[in-house]
This record gives C-alpha cells, structure tokens and sequence, in this order.
C-alpha cells in the first residue's frame, strides 16, 4: 500500500526509531513501526483484517478516519488517499479498494 504523511515532520518521527522512543516509548515505538510495515506491505486495506491492531474504522467526530491499535489506548490513525474515497454499494468503505492511505498520527482515542 502507498503511505503518505500528514507532515514532514510526522514522516520524519516514524522513520526515525530512536526518535519514535524518545516520543513515546519502546513498546509503542516497535508497534507502530510493525503497523507501518504491515500497512505498507499490504496490497489493499483489506489485508488488514488478517493481522493483529484491529484496523477498524472510527465513528462520531473521527468518521473517515481508521485505526490500528498500538499499546493501551493508543493507536496509529489514518484515512484513505483516494478521491473519491472507494465506497460499496451500500456507502460503506470498499477496503478492498482503499491501495493508498494517509497517516495522521498516533492519538489517545478515547480521550
């Protein structure tokens, strides 16, 4: 899948390991990075469903946006980078379609 950044300076964090440690924390630091290789890796969203995070789409003020869980209440969010953003029939997101994303950042959803 194609993977872009929000920022530079998002690009530049997640491609630094050390710098992802210092942010955050080891633990954190390894999954995201395990997130991103999967994400990038796979050929469409839909292979997502298959392997650990629970990449799964958000709702209320988050709607369009997805997410892959790291530790705790943490998780890695994106969106499609598809315009217009794949849909099925029914309007839901076409994950099989979605072969590009955009990456926002790493957020405590729940607060």
């Amino acid at each position: 899948m194609e993977i872009v950044f929000e920022s530079a300076a998002l690009a530049d964090e997640c491609n630094d390991f050390d710098r992802l440690v210092r942010k955050h924390n080891r633990q954190r630091a390894k999954l995201l990075r395990r997130r991103l290789d999967d994400l990038h890796a796979a050929p469409a969203l839909s292979a997502m469903r298959n392997l650990p995070g629970r990449c799964h789409e958000l709702k209320g003020d988050r709607s369009g946006q997805l997410s892959v869980d790291l530790d705790g209440p943490y998780r890695l969010l994106f969106w499609p980078n598809h315009n217009p953003v794949p849909a099925r029939t029914d309007g839901g997101l076409d994950w099989a379609k979605v072969t590009a994303i955009v990456i926002l950042g790493v957020v405590d959803t729940h607060d």
